[in-house]
């Protein structure tokens, strides 16, 4: 029903494929719902998720239904449910040593930084959040983290950064 939706709302592909760093550093391609439309300027360089985002586009994002594709990552071994989020491969040169440690775990759909703000958290916080859930997980962590995930995907929090349609770009680490 969604990928049809998806079709009429946003057109093909119905998907939407991204390198992200996976364990240990390993990339794989996230498969998430596509919420964006391909919008170009005229040199051909997409726009910026603000002009691309429908209305369609973020309730799948708020009802955080774009990840259900990701469960086929799950079934490869690429992901968990619960784990640090995968960020995009461009991201990877600008880590520390430190920060790389996020790796050490498998990525999840969803983790510990998202259900304590998501998007609407810094950088430096996401990444704290992140190491610290290296350092404690758990099965009753992780059940902790799937219950507060289904309450914050019903109240909808986090989504999106403070003036972003959805979060600032990462520039790097200290």
């Amino acid at each position: 029903m969604l990928s049809v939706l998806i079709l009429f709302f946003l057109g093909k592909p119905v998907f939407f494929l991204q390198p992200r760093i996976g364990f240990k550093g390993k990339e794989f391609n996230i498969i998430k719902f596509r919420s964006m439309k391909n919008i170009c300027d005229s040199q051909g360089n997409m726009l910026a998720d603000e002009f691309r985002l429908t209305e369609f586009g973020k309730f799948l994002r708020n009802s955080s239904l774009d990840e259900i594709p990701c469960l086929i990552n799950v079934f490869l071994g690429q992901m968990t449910l619960v784990g640090p989020r995968p960020f995009i491969s461009k991201y990877r040169n600008l880590y520390s040593r430190e920060l790389f440690r996020r790796h050490d775990a498998i990525p999840g759909i969803t983790g510990w930084a998202q259900v304590n703000g998501r998007n609407a958290i810094s950088w430096e916080e996401k990444f704290r959040l992140d190491l610290e859930y290296v350092e404690s997980q758990s099965f009753c962590l992780d059940m902790k983290i799937l219950w507060m995930t289904f309450l914050r995907v019903i109240q909808r929090k986090g989504i999106s950064a403070d003036g972003h349609a959805t979060m600032e770009e990462f520039r790097g680490s200290n």
